[in-house]
């Protein structure tokens, strides 16, 4: 897998009343390029070539 696209520290300093495994960072990096992933599919679709808000 490519380096993370996600911070872990970010991520932990946003989490404020739980621990974080270490599996977390993994699945939520994994969420996040699925995430970006559809909104690209999504703005291509729309015959654009810019990303918005509205395609997530």
């Amino acid at each position: 897998m490519a380096d993370m696209i996600i911070s872990k520290s970010k991520t932990k300093e946003n989490v404020k009343e739980c621990n974080v495994s270490g599996e977390f960072y993994g699945a939520l990096d994994i969420k996040v390029r699925e995430m970006i992933a559809g909104a690209e599919k999504r703005a291509l679709a729309n015959g654009r070539k810019t990303v918005r808000p509205c395609d997530l």
